[in-house]
């Protein structure tokens, strides 16, 4: 089985969590972390700097690792890394997602979170 690693930030700020819509492919519809796949030779810190700058057209600090999740998709394995960040700039653009919340953890089980990131919203809602 073909395996995928990405990387995903949990985007904090007064107490509430940055949540993202998809906007395309198979999963379009479905809320997620912003983040992505890490290119060769980049650190997961890098690769998310990166990639939320190509998303949402802003700056954010990689405080710390979270959480790593392992799922099993039908076509694939992803690992994905979970990180806490903050905000260095507050301007948001969605650059790729359709739509995006500022959730608290009462309300993160008003959306519907890909498959995979249902075990970081409960390690979540147990912070």
């Amino acid at each position: 089985m073909k395996q995928i690693e990405v990387v995903a930030a949990i985007i904090r700020k007064d107490d509430k969590i940055f949540a993202t819509q998809r906007g395309y492919g198979e999963f379009k519809d479905w809320w997620e972390f912003p983040g992505g796949k890490m290119e060769a030779g980049e650190s997961p810190e890098e690769a998310l700097v990166r990639e939320i700058r190509e998303e949402l057209s802003t700056e954010i600090s990689v405080d710390e690792l979270f959480c790593t999740v392992e799922y099993d998709y039908p076509a694939f394995h992803l690992i994905l890394h979970c990180y806490l960040c903050s905000l260095l700039t507050d301007a948001l653009h969605l650059n790729e997602h359709e739509a995006a919340r500022w959730l608290t953890k009462d309300e993160l089980d008003s959306v519907d979170w890909l498959p995979a990131d249902w075990e970081v919203i409960e390690a979540l809602k147990e912070q």
